[in-house]
């Protein structure tokens, strides 16, 4: 019986006959693996994912985290879930043998993980925040750190968050008033201040938690360039560490995660790197969170799709406007026309959601100067498109549910407001627009965007399908050389933008899948095919009125007055 998680055809079609990934195992970091150690890490990842994840993931939304003044209450099946996860190894896969990591390719990981993404997106989150805390002190940290924080992370003992969000500061980090003060004996630092909507910040899932916190050095000048990053345990020596929690909160979606706000009282916080360096580290830890969103929401869509699809076969309704008869049978629901919009609509987000996904991680595991700079480029649109695309997903299926998907007694309208959320954390859409327009595609005059349009070209001039893409490409090249003139006026509407953006990129996955189908013969090759036409045809024109709008210089919300908003 196929699977409503996630796709397994999907993924091995996606991870060994488009991106080829046994060609990794050609890297002396990967030569230790191989196809059947690819296979056997996804074969275990579903595995655990249906077997341990999925089965709470109704009972997690319905009981959510509770506080009673002293101690976080969780279901205990989200803890089990965690220590079989841990036990697996898949927590410390991609990282360095010497750290008791596997080497794991990261788009294999990607993979891997996007099972329990999709399986139970709270639970997951635990294990999400943990990896990124542990790579950014891989990267940034000192050997006792690692030794000290990150093995007991590795082995499954220790939790990870960040804590960057202030009640007044919000996403604005450049007003953060955390204040760190330098304790003038030990070389450490006392940390005071609150932090908001930490995910993770507090439970008894885990020995101990290990927040890495955004702070501000007395002397520090103001804005960013004066914040520095500092390892603030929950508990050191198994006692309080000056951090407490101050309430949880509650959310639409993401139940079962803890959503918290932390109070910070002169608790001792462990310099990472050196002062002033600390939103540069923790953009590591919050671009490979940020790339975790978008995967999470492509999770979400994606057995959002596959439930509704499932349904769609199953459920008996209508006949077809030819039928004269009526006391003909009914028939699936598939048989008609605006279903099967919707249907074949999912399918060419998600699935194009996916391919980006493990695209973009592949880039990781091919470093080089154009494959850094590419996935810089693309990591806004990797956050932000599938945030609002693959939740459109779940919202067809719950219009394919009918009244049912409107119920708590289906799981689609659970998918749907925990995919809400993706569009808000870590960097609303607003944000990575800004931060696409603003930033990557005008960094080292627009060599960002020259590379990504190079690369969708070189793709769509292989393609029956690269008409259209390439001429896409050329309006969003002069768009964008448009909008450099006047940057003020552009950022107005950067949000069109991005949607402008991610569509064209998403169109490059849909060519890039159908050449890989080729003309292999099979249902599940002719669906790639009709969903490639579908998009370039369907779906990209969208982008027309959108570079419309860019191109015409609008400024309406640029002037629009406070008063007028009624």
């Amino acid at each position: 019986m196929n699977s409503k998680v996630l796709s397994r055809r999907d993924l091995d079609f996606l991870l060994y006959e488009w991106l080829d990934v046994e060609s990794l195992t050609g890297r002396e970091r990967f030569a230790e693996h191989s196809r059947e150690t690819f296979d056997a890490f996804l074969d275990v990842s579903q595995q655990i994912a249906e077997r341990d994840f999925a089965p709470h993931n109704r009972k997690n939304d319905l009981n959510e985290p509770t506080f009673d003044g002293e101690r976080v209450t969780i279901i205990p099946e989200v803890g089990h879930a965690l220590r079989v996860f841990a036990e697996s190894g898949l927590l410390a896969a991609t990282m360095d043998a010497e750290y008791g990591g596997l080497q794991l390719p990261r788009v294999v990981q990607r993979a891997c993980f996007l099972w329990f993404q999709a399986a139970n997106t709270s639970t997951s989150a635990y294990a999400m925040l943990t990896g990124a805390n542990a790579h950014l002190l891989l990267t940034h940290g000192t050997a006792e750190q690692i030794e000290r924080f990150v093995r007991p992370m590795i082995e499954g003992r220790f939790t990870g968050t960040m804590c960057l969000s202030e009640p007044q500061a919000g996403s604005s980090l450049s007003d953060v008033t955390t204040k760190a003060v330098p304790d003038g004996q030990s070389g450490d630092y006392r940390i005071t201040g609150g932090k908001m909507w930490i995910s993770g910040g507090d439970h008894e899932l885990s020995e101990n938690i290990i927040h890495l916190v955004l702070a501000r050095v007395a002397g520090a000048p103001a804005g960013v360039k004066g914040l520095s990053l500092f390892i603030v345990p929950k508990l050191i020596d198994g006692k309080r560490n000056g951090v407490t929690l101050a309430g949880l909160n509650h959310k639409m979606g993401y139940r079962g995660t803890t959503n918290t706000v932390l109070a910070f009282d002169e608790a001792t916080g462990y310099l990472v790197g050196e002062e002033g360096r600390g939103l540069q580290y923790m953009f590591h830890m919050m671009n490979e969170a940020r790339i975790g969103v978008g995967a999470g929401a492509v999770a979400l869509g994606y057995t959002g799709y596959l439930h509704a699809l499932a349904y769609a076969r199953e459920r008996q309704q209508g006949r077809p406007v030819t039928a004269k008869d009526p006391a003909a049978p009914p028939v699936p629901i598939v048989d008609h026309p605006d279903v099967r919009r919707m249907l074949l609509a999912s399918k060419t987000y998600v699935e194009g959601g996916l391919a980006l996904m493990l695209y973009c991680a592949k880039l990781l595991d091919e470093p080089s100067p154009e494959n850094d700079l590419l996935l810089d480029t693309l990591t806004p649109i990797v956050k932000a498109w599938p945030s609002q695309w693959c939740r459109l997903a779940d919202d067809h299926a719950i219009q394919i549910h009918g009244g049912y998907g409107y119920t708590r007694e289906y799981p689609v309208e659970q998918f749907y407001r925990d995919n809400r959320l993706n569009s808000i954390h870590e960097g609303t859409d607003g944000i990575q627009a800004l931060d696409l327009l603003g930033r990557k595609v005008t960094q080292r005059g627009g060599a960002g965007l020259a590379l990504l349009l190079d690369r969708i070209r070189a793709t769509a001039q292989k393609s029956d399908l690269g008409a259209p893409v390439l001429a896409a490409c050329d309006r969003l090249a002069a768009t964008t050389a448009k909008l450099w003139a006047d940057p003020a006026t552009a950022l107005v509407n950067a949000t069109a933008y991005l949607d402008a953006a991610g569509h064209l990129v998403i169109a490059w996955m849909w060519l890039e899948q159908a050449l890989a189908a080729g003309d292999k013969p099979g249902p599940f090759y002719d669906g790639k095919r009709v969903a490639a036409k579908y998009f370039v045809t369907h779906e990209l024109p969208r982008i027309g009125p959108m570079l419309d709008l860019l191109d015409s210089g609008d400024t309406l919300l640029l002037d629009l007055e406070d008063a007028w908003l009624g």
